[in-house]
């Protein structure tokens, strides 16, 4: 399966803004963003090198963040809005909530895992079960009323031990709840718009796939 091997860093610095795709060294002093807050490249630091973007620029800039937040690629990505696109309702609000439900994000968002691409790994893994069955598939999309659990000999991994304890901002998510002490999740429902914190425009992601 292809997949993004370069630079996690680079890409926060093109978008020009934190994606937390490295889990909390984002929030360290390490963080490359906190250095170089410029696009990376021969030129990227000069001074007046950001020119004013067109409209397309804007649109594509937007689709590209929300891409690489949730580590997908352009084809799978593009498969996702045409599901969106064919449901009922907001096509922006239906693609971040097919997003938002991968079981990847789940796991992420549960804090079994530091970063989606940590939680991506654990899935692949198969560490983890949806309803007492192993899924290996992190594009997989979780329901309403699943439950997600950390396999009992999974559970003593550092990656899941350090996660479960620098978890601090679960109380904010409506749709799911988590008990750390037995390390599971349900999904109590599927989120709506106002309960996915990310703070993008997908309005300018629907009028780039329709031009």
């Amino acid at each position: 399966m292809a997949r993004y091997t370069g630079s996690s860093c680079k890409l926060c610095r093109r978008e020009g803004t934190k994606l937390y795709l490295k889990g909390a060294r984002c929030n360290s002093d390490k963080c490359s963003f906190e250095r170089r807050a410029y696009i990376p490249g021969e030129h990227g630091s000069a001074r007046g090198f950001r020119k004013r973007m067109s409209d397309y620029g804007i649109h594509l800039r937007e689709k590209q963040k929300v891409r690489r937040i949730y580590g997908i690629l352009e084809k799978q990505f593009r498969k996702y809005f045409k599901m969106a696109a064919s449901r009922s309702g907001v096509t922006g609000d239906n693609l971040l909530q097919l997003l938002e439900t991968r079981l990847d994000n789940v796991v992420y968002r549960m804090g079994f895992a530091p970063s989606r691409k940590a939680a991506r790994q654990l899935v692949r893994h198969g560490h983890i079960l949806v309803n007492g069955r192993k899924v290996n598939i992190p594009s997989f999309n979780v329901s309403a009323e699943d439950e997600i659990v950390i396999k009992e000999k999974s559970r003593q991994l550092n990656l899941v031990q350090e996660a479960i304890e620098a978890t601090t901002e679960l109380e904010s998510f409506e749709w799911f709840e988590v008990n750390k002490d037995n390390f599971t999740g349900k999904v109590l429902s599927l989120p709506t718009r106002d309960q996915i914190p990310l703070d993008v425009d997908e309005r300018l992601i629907v009028e780039y796939y329709s031009k």
